[in-house]
């Protein structure tokens, strides 16, 4: 299967999860696992949410950021992988000047 993220419109997700500014997103969900392709302006965050019922991949297309992931903080660049298993927690924060961009696989287990 395609998914042609190319040709779809990005949608608007103001304070996605309860975080800061908003999320831009292309996603694809088949009613079960999502992917996205999303992007964070500068200033912008997901906020912290607990993985209950599935895990969360998400790439590092282009720009910088930092994720709080359980009880400590990473900081993550282009071209780098974060991995969120079922039952922990996550945030992803874009604390730089440039957009921040990713792509994120969300399975249910």
């Amino acid at each position: 299967m395609i998914i042609p993220y190319n040709t779809m419109d990005e949608e608007h997700f103001p304070s996605f999860k309860g975080g800061e500014g908003a999320l831009e997103a292309k996603m694809f969900s088949d009613g079960l696992n999502r992917m996205l392709h999303g992007r964070l302006a500068p200033g912008a965050s997901i906020g912290r949410h607990t993985h209950e019922t599935n895990s969360e991949i998400i790439y590092i297309l282009t720009g910088t950021g930092t994720v709080l992931y359980d009880d400590g903080q990473e900081q993550v660049s282009a071209g780098q992988c974060h991995y969120c298993p079922k039952g922990h927690s996550h945030s992803l924060i874009n604390d730089s000047d440039a957009d921040l961009t990713f792509f994120a696989v969300v399975p249910e287990q």
